[in-house]
């Protein structure tokens, strides 16, 4: 079996923590590598050492300190959807008020401009995947503060994105320390949202980190 032409035993990978050769994922003196007899044997270990056992202490301490801030029993009134809503955001899809509401467009931009207008039609139309994978892209989270669009801060903003080669090749780049989405103006509808798709989904990852930073 193999991966893109590459098999599973040509990763040299062997039954340690990836990125901590000296944590052994069991006890053995030697360590086997990874086949594909095994491998369901190995990502159950990774799975385990990553947000099982493996980090039982760490959260035992987490528990620990948070309790002497706030007694972890008085959270046992809220369901677990309230309680993820505190800790996590809020999750909802956006419609036009809220989008006009909330967001800022600057640089180039304004309310009326027509790539803001497209923007605006292709947010609305975002399911709840690709609403999350916009955000992560845009402010570095995947969901927003409790309170929506409207307790994000820095506030969402929308600018122009001046592009040295033709506009319609070129992507959008963020600033996520600021929340700024850096826009080129498209020609299109459909090519604003060809781009954007791709950006929000292909672009999470060091690769954008470098290109946020070229950017700015």
């Amino acid at each position: 079996m193999c991966f893109r032409n590459t098999r599973i035993e040509d990763l040299c990978l062997d039954f340690t923590l990836p990125g901590y050769p000296d944590y052994a994922l069991f006890s053995a003196s030697d360590l086997k590598m990874v086949n594909l007899y095994n491998l369901e044997e190995y990502v159950s270990f990774i799975v385990d050492a990553t947000v099982k056992s493996g980090i039982s202490r760490q959260v035992e301490a987490f528990m620990s300190g948070f309790d002497q801030v706030f007694p972890i029993r008085h959270l046992e009134i809220f369901t677990e959807d309230e309680l993820e809503c505190l800790l996590c955001g809020e999750h909802e899809l956006w419609n036009s008020s809220a989008l006009l509401d909330h967001i800022k467009f600057d640089h180039g931009y304004t309310v009326s401009s027509p790539p803001v207008v497209n923007l605006l039609e292709i947010m609305r139309q975002f399911d709840n995947k690709q609403q999350r994978a916009f955000l992560q892209f845009v402010t570095g989270a995947p969901r927003l503060p409790t309170g929506g669009l409207a307790s994000l801060n820095p506030k969402l903003t929308i600018v122009r994105k001046h592009c040295s080669k033709r506009v319609d090749d070129d992507l959008p780049s963020v600033m996520t320390c600021a929340n700024y989405l850096k826009l080129p103006p498209y020609s299109s509808k459909e090519i604003m949202k060809e781009k954007l798709l791709y950006a929000i989904t292909e672009g999470q990852g060091y690769l954008w980190v470098y290109i946020n930073v070229t950017t700015v």
